[in-house]
């Protein structure tokens, strides 16, 4: 998926989920294709300089934002705006 194909309300709920703690980028991936860069490219684009900086101040080495270094004790987080999709 392009950023040229990403419509509004795409763009938003990756958005939301990318500032939701619990919600990795495993699940970004799974459900629109974005891998982290992607995502990084598209919250540099979609937010202001100061929204942007704050969100990667916030999730740099958050260990919850990545599926591989969370913990056992971390259970899967589903928002009640994501689809009803097993991942």
């Amino acid at each position: 998926m392009t950023m040229q194909q990403i419509d509004q309300a795409i763009v938003d709920r990756v958005i939301q989920m990318a500032w939701e703690d619990r919600t990795t980028f495993d699940a970004i991936q799974r459900q629109f294709g974005l891998d982290e860069s992607a995502v990084i490219h598209l919250m540099r684009n979609a937010m202001k300089a100061s929204s942007f900086r704050m969100w990667r101040t916030r999730v740099t080495g958050r260990k919850t934002k990545h599926q591989a270094l969370r913990g056992s004790q971390v259970s899967r987080f589903k928002s009640s705006d994501q689809k009803n999709r097993d991942f």
